[in-house]
């Protein structure tokens, strides 16, 4: 069996959306909820994790270990990083960092323990890839923005590069499908808690969007 894992609440209630399903298939587990379906003969089970690191690794060993998950597929939002990209753009990053496990003052930003590899070789090359930045601080602040920016990282969110790590200790094959569902904005000149505010609108509006889009055109090619 194949796991999908989904942050967000809004991310997905678009999943459940998108697939029709009705009240009696949503089953409850601690960390949120899931349904099932079968896509070519793939059996995959859906579920919600919550967000942020500890809630994307306590729900992803819940599901490896409950339904001996043969692969998980991290599928959802991201801000994005590489301003050569725009909102709606669907990556399947080939490196997953944490950039919060370091004392970034006196030590690199990424901490090479942290990093996971994604071996996408059998998947071909004809789509976005790059490294995906991973913290439970949301990417927010400009002054956030331009250190991920200096290092390199392509895409960020707040659980993909926890659960890859988690992934690899269990030997399970992770695959990350994320769409940019906003950039952060420079705040420094205006009032911070509007920015925030601003970029929240666009990603409410994005999120449907962007599932959507993975779906249609990026799920059954990695499943």
């Amino acid at each position: 069996m194949i796991g999908i894992s989904i942050a967000t609440k809004w991310e997905y209630e678009a999943t459940v959306e998108y697939f029709g399903i009705k009240d009696d298939e949503r089953v409850g587990y601690p960390y949120g909820e899931y349904f099932k379906r079968t896509i070519n003969d793939t059996e995959l089970v859906f579920y919600s994790t919550g967000v942020r690191k500890v809630n994307g690794v306590g729900g992803n060993q819940y599901m490896i270990s409950r339904f001996n998950l043969t692969k998980v597929i991290v599928a959802g939002t991201c801000a994005g990083i590489d301003d050569t990209f725009n909102n709606l753009d669907v990556f399947v990053p080939n490196k997953a960092v944490q950039y919060d496990c370091t004392v970034k003052e006196i030590e690199p930003l990424i901490k090479q323990s942290f990093v996971v590899e994604l071996d996408l070789s059998k998947y071909g090359s004809d789509f976005h890839t790059g490294t995906i930045g991973t913290a439970d601080k949301a990417v927010v602040m400009w002054k956030d923005y331009l250190t991920l920016k200096e290092n390199e990282i392509t895409i960020a969110d707040t659980e993909a590069g926890a659960i890859a790590y988690i992934c690899k200790k269990n030997n399970v094959e992770c695959i990350i499908i994320k769409g940019i569902s906003d950039f952060p904005t420079d705040e420094r000149n205006s009032d911070k808690f509007k920015s925030n505010n601003d970029q929240i609108t666009v990603y409410l509006e994005n999120t449907p969007k962007v599932m959507n889009k993975i779906f249609d055109e990026y799920l059954e090619r990695f499943i």
